[in-house]
């Protein structure tokens, strides 16, 4: 079980893993994801569904290798199984007939948004998918987003692929140009998110953005994942990951995303790369396995 059967770097550091897991591909729904734990001392991270099959019985997963966890998730091969996979996690995206949804993806932000897109284009919605990343060799999705959106737009921060600049600069050009925009789904880095917030709260914009904040069990039992939402505290792991971008304390969140940057910098310090992600007992002495990684 949980036997990754393909495996590609579709961009720099951001892999494609297609893992048979029968029952997570039968029962997920777009805006679930899972936990993964790679070794036996490692950390529980969260990655995003992108797809299933149920025949199949296997799921897409999409992720980028930062972390000490993901550097070593990107070490597996074709036949290797990964130690835990939990999910489907978290509140289904909820789906209505909008009208005209602007999706964006900043970064392997993509990934998440392409379930979501979906299940709106499905809805009867008019999809405009905006497709950011820092250089066009980080474009990822592109002609799966195509296939979906009835308008695709690709923007880099150098220039280039598509526009120069960031996601919000093609959404505010949108705006300004008085197209119509009936709702905004935003994933991405946290400042991309509350930077379309704020971009769209002054036009009343429905706008609904996913968090990936710390997340450990998953359960809403360690509390790790807490944000603030229109004043309330709220567990993303359960009560998410999808909240009204307008309410929630992107400032607090990102300082408490920055609690952990020391750990996560003596994290990728002290990794050094295996052929395969093996635990402590398989290699006596090494600093990645003898200590706890805080860093996906």
């Amino acid at each position: 079980m949980n036997e990754i059967v393909d495996r590609e770097e579709i961009a720099p550091d951001t892999w494609r893993y297609v893992v048979r897991a029968p029952e997570i591909a039968r029962r997920r729904e777009a805006g679930q994801f899972v936990v993964l734990r790679v070794y036996d001392r490692g950390e529980r991270f969260p990655l995003t569904v992108v797809d299933s099959d149920p025949d199949e019985g296997t799921i897409e997963l999409i992720f980028q290798a930062v972390g000490t966890s993901t550097r070593m998730l990107a070490q597996m091969h074709e036949g290797d199984q990964i130690l835990d996979l939990v999910g489907p996690l978290g509140r289904p995206t909820h789906i209505d007939k909008f009208g005209r949804c602007v999706v964006m993806g900043g970064g392997y932000g993509m990934a998440p948004v392409i379930p979501i897109a979906r299940a709106l284009k499905a809805a009867g919605n008019e999809i405009v998918g905006i497709n950011g990343a820092r250089s066009a060799d980080q474009v990822i999705l592109t002609e799966r987003m195509e296939e979906i959106c009835d308008r695709v737009e690709i923007c880099t921060d150098d220039g280039s692929a598509g526009h120069k600049g960031f996601v919000t600069d093609v959404l505010q050009q949108m705006i300004e140009d008085g197209e119509q925009i009936d709702f905004v789904l935003a994933i991405g880095p946290t400042p991309m998110m509350r930077a379309v917030a704020e971009l769209t709260r002054p036009h009343a914009i429905k706008t609904v953005v996913s968090l990936n904040p710390i997340m450990v069990d998953g359960t809403g039992m360690c509390g790790g994942c807490r944000v603030e939402v229109a004043g309330e505290t709220k567990f993303a792991c359960i009560e998410g990951p999808e909240f009204d971008a307008h309410e929630v304390d992107f400032d607090m969140l990102m300082k408490r995303q920055q609690m952990y940057s020391d750990m996560e910098g003596e994290a990728r310090r002290m990794f050094k790369p295996h052929s395969t992600p093996l635990g402590k007992e398989e290699h006596p002495g090494c600093h990645c396995c003898e200590e706890d990684d805080n860093e996906r």
